[in-house]
């Protein structure tokens, strides 16, 4: 009867997934944003549902539901074009200009020395109507150029750089290669449910090695950012997670070597994984930090020698474009430290998580450890798009600490109604839930046991001098 009911759930997960790629984005004008915010609830509602559903489900039926449920939604997640992010495209962009032997740093998407390149999907052409040329399309930008007729495309910032790091860029060729220029959205579409499924894979073995609950592996496997945000919009920072994924259990393992070097490729697919790094630090450190420092050198070098500085691409104009620079989207940061200040607070912040991490992680299951820099990293930052969410997952999943789910959703919230103060209140409704779930998880004199240790942790011992 459980696997009946995990199984209807599961399908209706699917169905509204599908429905609400094909239905709803965020591209239209004077678009409602309503009806994809209440689909949206809803998914995470059935998520919740299906996952409680799986408690009552032993045995080998765990690994098909969780499996199968993961395949399921990640194909109802292909049934439409991106709907809330055109960074696909870019990706898209960025592969078929590599593949005809062009840097992907080396020139802005507009130059017009790319023009023969250009496949209709990516850059339709204007149309010329009495009021003069147009670019028509919910995905579509104009592009002012010199020669008179604008430059229609579907990516963002046509006139600045990418921004990706090297290993991105090796994966967005790859798979251009494959397909060639002319396909659409769906085979980084089709790459993303791989991933997904991969990593479903991944943690279902880890979990079942080390002696944990393998049900917990559909936190990641049926979550509803994983299909909107890892498929139907294809994010990139997927790869990353499999790869930070794959440090995590190697490093776990003693292999600090090859963990450090798929940390590297990792932190080589968006600079992001980065923060999963201090929870894999405990025991020898050194190792770790020396192999992902190669292995990012090195995939930066044959870029570097074809493009020179121009590899840093937007990278710092992104910064500035999102407020980082300036302290503004510092949501929950700047309630206390306004302006520019909430950057020398955030820092604090972040740099005390670091060490606590540090100190407190256990070498053989680091994903404690990850979840908390993590998740505490997204909640210092509050970035704007929910996918950079999708990094802290696995670690949900491994920790079994379903509470951290809020961060996510509330990133997600964040998106679909950009307002500072719902932003701020979903965060710190995000936030207090984990507090409060933590405490509870932790049992009675938690809070004076985690004040007492944060004590030792900065009071410098004293030495009783000698006489």
């Amino acid at each position: 009867m459980r696997i009946a009911i995990v199984s209807i759930l599961l399908a209706a997960s699917a169905a509204l997934t599908a429905a609400l790629v094909v239905a709803f984005d965020l591209f239209r004008p004077h678009r409602d944003t309503v009806p994809l915010l209440l689909g949206t609830v809803a998914l995470w509602l059935l998520f919740a549902a299906a996952v409680v559903a799986l408690r009552g489900v032993k045995g080998r039926a765990v690994v098909v539901l969780v499996l199968a449920g993961s395949v399921v939604i990640g194909g109802a997640a292909m049934a439409g074009p991106p709907n809330t992010s055109t960074d696909s495209a870019r990706y898209a962009w960025d592969g078929i200009v590599q593949n005809a032997g062009i840097s992907p740093y080396a020139y802005v998407p507009s130059d017009e020395r790319l023009d023969g390149l250009r496949p209709d999907w990516l850059f339709p052409g204007p149309v010329v109507g009495e009021s003069g040329a147009e670019c028509v399309g919910e995905r579509i930008e104009t592009v002012p150029r010199d020669t008179g007729l604008p430059l229609c495309s579907a990516l963002n910032r046509t006139t600045v750089p990418t921004i990706y790091p090297p290993a991105a860029e090796i994966y967005f060729a790859a798979v251009r290669a494959v397909v060639g220029t002319d396909a659409g959205y769906w085979p980084l579409q089709l790459t993303g449910l791989l991933l997904c499924v991969g990593i479903t894979g991944m943690l279902l073995v880890g979990m079942r090695r080390r002696g944990i609950d393998q049900r917990h592996a559909a936190l990641w496997a049926w979550c509803p950012l994983v299909a909107t945000e890892g498929i139907t919009n294809s994010h990139v920072d997927l790869l990353g997670v499999a790869f930070v994924l794959a440090a995590a259990f190697w490093v776990s393992s003693t292999k600090y070597v090859r963990g450090g070097i798929l940390l590297g490729v990792a932190i080589g697919v968006k600079l992001i994984p980065a923060i999963a790094a201090p929870a894999m630090l405990k025991r020898q450190g050194w190792k770790v930090i020396v192999a992902a420092l190669a292995t990012f050198l090195l995939l930066y070098l044959p870029y570097v020698l074809a493009t020179g500085i121009g590899v840093l691409g937007y990278l710092p104009g992104y910064l500035t474009e999102e407020g980082y620079e300036d302290g503004s989207r510092f949501a929950l940061v700047s309630l206390i430290a306004p302006g520019s200040s909430a950057i020398v607070v955030a820092a604090i912040l972040l740099a005390g998580l670091a060490v606590i991490t540090i100190w407190k992680t256990d070498p053989e299951r680091p994903w404690l450890g990850q979840l908390l820099m993590i998740g505490g990293t997204l909640l210092v930052l509050s970035p704007r798009y929910p996918w950079y969410a999708l990094l802290l997952l696995p670690f949900i999943a491994l920790s079994g600490r379903w509470e951290w789910l809020a961060i996510p959703l509330a990133l997600t919230v964040r998106l679909l109604v950009p307002s500072l103060t719902v932003t701020r209140v979903s965060l710190a409704i995000a936030l207090v839930l984990i507090v409060v779930v933590s405490v509870r998880r932790a049992g009675p004199g938690a809070l004076g046991r985690w004040r007492g240790s944060l004590m030792r942790l900065v009071t410098p011992r004293s030495n009783p001098q000698r006489t």
